[in-house]
């Protein structure tokens, strides 16, 4: 790629919404990343492995341990993902700590690398619940943030850092995704009361969420890098990261309330 393809577009520097929405994202996206580690990864440490059959039938089996494995290490790199992710596009942390911004980006990608290598081996070796349309869809979504990762590193090692943040930035999108994939359940059950959804996941709407999850917040990055140099301003813009931010408001209280809260009390007691 060429520089100019890769050039993120930019949004008014004094847009209220864009700075609303970035904090909201953060915030929610921490909070979900926080259960992630503390309901999840902790049962590793303080060997309650069935603990994640909770939510997850199935998701733990008792001497299955290279799936056990993997999926803990999954869910170990994407808390880390989602706790680091929106941290290393702070600017001013660039400009002021690089030093900080380059630590963090080493755990960052390692992160995404274990998620990703412990999420494929899980499915190679059990399969999802949904079946061979969600194995097909989270294989690919493991694959792309694999070959994401390497990339970010790569050109962050070789200082073309131009290519580096598009990367970064494609990486931050698919990282997103299990974040974005909670929050688009959550809408889905408070508009439509989960039509289309199956307790095995392979419902229509679970089927079409196996690749809506990640592959729309990618377009969108792809989108934004090829830009340009174009400033998106505008009554337009503004409305849309407002309806946005009203969207990512009312799923994550959803989510906190019914899931994320309780459960990182119940663990933590």
């Amino acid at each position: 790629m060429n520089q100019r393809s890769v050039t993120p577009a930019t949004f008014s520097n004094d847009s209220l919404a864009l700075t609303t929405l970035a904090i909201t994202v953060w915030g929610s996206s921490l909070l979900f990343g926080m259960y992630i580690l503390i309901f999840y990864a902790l049962a590793m440490v303080t060997d309650d492995l069935p603990r994640w059959n909770t939510h997850l039938p199935e998701l733990h089996v008792a001497g299955g341990d290279v799936g056990n494995s993997g999926i803990g290490i999954h869910f170990a790199g994407g808390g880390i993902m989602l706790a680091l992710g929106s941290v290393q596009f702070i600017e001013a942390l660039r400009r002021v700590a690089p030093v900080v911004h380059r630590w963090l980006g080493r755990i960052y990608v390692i992160a995404a690398l274990v998620a990703a290598v412990g999420g494929l081996g899980f499915i190679a070796v059990r399969g999802t619940v949904g079946g061979l349309w969600m194995d097909v869809g989270f294989g690919l979504y493991g694959g792309l943030m694999f070959v994401s990762a390497v990339q970010t590193a790569r050109f962050a090692m070789a200082r073309q850092l131009v290519e580096h943040r598009a990367w970064a930035v494609r990486l931050y999108a698919l990282a997103l995704g299990s974040w974005l994939y909670r929050m688009d359940y959550a809408f889905w059950f408070l508009v439509a009361d989960g039509v289309g959804h199956t307790p095995t996941f392979d419902g229509p709407f679970d089927v079409f969420m196996d690749f809506a999850f990640y592959l729309p917040s990618l377009a969108v990055a792809e989108g934004f890098l090829r830009a340009g140099n174009q400033r998106w301003t505008g009554p337009v813009v503004n409305a849309l990261l407002w309806v946005a931010t009203a969207y990512v408001v009312v799923a994550t209280a959803y989510f906190a309330s019914e899931l994320w809260v309780p459960n990182m009390i119940e663990a933590l007691s």
